[in-house]
């Protein structure tokens, strides 16, 4: 068996010789995102536009990061799960930054992120307000590391209220993925979650609001789509609000031509300030989370991973490396080098082949197994795509669902980590089980005899017998074990 080398190997790697030693057994944990779509399942046009990026690739979350900077501070509505609360390095949620930049602050941080970080391929601007409202600094940012950055890609993050204003430039400038947040096509249940828009120099309440709102974001959806930018849906799934009607907005939007759809949970900590928490709006579980995913299988594509960045995230989906680059850090003065860069690129390739033929061959293995049931399973991981993190060590679990018909990623769990210094903790425990609700199978690798037991009192099996291998690998050979048959050789 392989000996992995860790992802965070991987974040400054010193030498070609050292990148190409942790790309050959690393890259991200996360086996699913944005579509899941490789290069024989699109153009070649459509796949050289989204291969390197993130969101909206799952070959490119292996390998790729993006940054956000944070230069677009204004906002021109009012969202009742939203408070742009400043200075909370400890959170990760939409609209948190620790500090807010001006277009040469953000110049320079680019700069000596894409120096320090050799996977980024994305810029993106996400706030911490609306983008498009805050046009002038988004537009300046945009241009200015354009000159000295060419080859980053350039995304923005709107509500879309302010969207078609900007279409024209967003097009000329070569943005080509822009993310919208559509969480209601009916302005009586846009009204539940919008008090306020702020539109044509006066502002609107209610219904109203929320109509001029739903008109501004279709047409913008609209004109992105007729000029070819790619366009990713984000919706905020609130139980008891718009949980159902998001069916309705999948189909709206595919029919608009959106190319993705994220469907998020509703983040209602009272600790946070926002309205829906300061009233007890709850948000939805994990389970609930999957099962209006599955409604809307056959519409407008998923994306299942999203962690709901930080609008000054850095690094991989997953990680936020945001605190390595605060201003006080930087350099006085900044030189892009590309080399690094470079180098990281001419050897991504071998790994993409190298896993891309391992899950091939997960799924003709799973496919003679024959009538078994489909099952949730959860895997500890570090990154590298492989079952590579002691189960106690955990702050994240990755879950799978697999059957004869293969693997696929369905979403992440975040838990309360359960061992320090060798001794667990009975309450993060129990939020894991809880966390873990609709799960099968934990797959880690290592695992104590005492949590061991404790998980399988509760219906859980743990398993740490395919530790380091592939994490596709890994579950299709425990499922057919399981279930009566052997796989041929799928580990690396």
């Amino acid at each position: 068996m392989a000996q992995l080398i860790s992802l965070g190997s991987l974040k400054a790697p010193t030498s070609a010789a050292q990148m190409r030693a942790s790309l050959a057994k690393s890259g991200c944990a996360s086996s699913s995102c944005g579509s899941s779509d490789g290069p024989a399942d699109m153009s070649p046009e459509l796949w050289e536009r989204v291969k390197d990026h993130p969101c909206y690739s799952e070959e490119a979350h292996h390998y790729f990061a993006r940054m956000h900077v944070a230069v677009a501070p204004a906002c021109n509505i009012q969202c009742n799960y939203c408070n742009r609360k400043y200075d909370c390095a400890n959170e990760s949620r939409p609209g948190v930054v620790s500090e807010r930049l001006d277009p040469d602050q953000a110049v320079k941080k680019v700069i000596a992120v894409a120096n320090e970080v050799p996977q980024l391929s994305v810029l993106g601007i996400a706030g911490p307000g609306d983008a498009c409202y805050d046009w002038r600094k988004t537009k300046e940012t945009f241009e200015r590391v354009s000159k000295e950055i060419p080859d980053l890609k350039l995304c923005l993050s709107t509500n879309g209220l302010a969207l078609p204003d900007y279409v024209d430039e967003i097009a000329d400038m070569a943005i080509d993925h822009v993310t919208i947040t559509i969480n209601a096509i009916d302005p009586e249940i846009g009204a539940k979650i919008y008090p306020w828009v702020f539109y044509d120099h006066r502002r609107w309440t209610g219904v109203e609001a929320s109509q001029i709102l739903l008109e501004r974001q279709m047409l913008g959806l609209e004109m992105l789509v007729a000029r070819g930018i790619l366009v990713k849906v984000n919706s905020v799934m609130i139980p008891g609000i718009n949980d159902e009607h998001l069916i309705e907005v999948n189909k709206a939007v595919k029919a608009k031509g959106a190319f993705l759809h994220n469907i998020m949970p509703l983040i209602s900590d009272p600790a946070h300030g926002t309205h829906f928490g300061l009233t007890g709006q709850r948000g939805p579980t994990p389970m609930e989370v999957k099962a209006l995913q599955d409604k809307v299988e056959g519409g407008t594509k998923l994306m299942r991973h999203c962690r709901q960045c930080r609008a000054d995230a850095v690094g991989i989906l997953g990680e936020d490396r945001g605190q390595e680059f605060t201003m006080d850090q930087l350099p006085e003065t900044v030189s892009y080098d590309p080399a690094r860069r470079e180098e990281y690129r001419s050897v991504v390739a071998t790994v993409r082949g190298e896993h891309a033929a391992t899950k091939e061959a997960a799924k003709a293995d799973l496919a003679e197994v024959g009538d078994a049931p489909a099952l949730l399973v959860a895997v500890a991981t570090r990154g590298g795509g492989r079952i590579n993190l002691h189960f106690g060590h955990a702050q994240e679990f990755q879950v799978f669902e697999v059957s004869p018909g293969g693997v696929t990623f369905v979403g992440h769990r975040k838990v309360e980590q359960y061992c320090h210094g060798g001794h667990g903790e009975e309450r993060a425990f129990d939020g894991i089980v809880e966390t873990l609700q609709g799960v099968s199978v934990v797959m880690c690798a290592k695992i104590g005899e005492a949590p061991k037991d404790r998980l399988e009192k509760v219906g859980i099996k743990a398993s740490d017998a395919h530790a380091y291998d592939w994490i596709e690998a890994g579950i299709a050979a425990w499922y057919a074990a399981e279930y009566g048959t052997q796989p041929a050789v799928l580990t690396a």
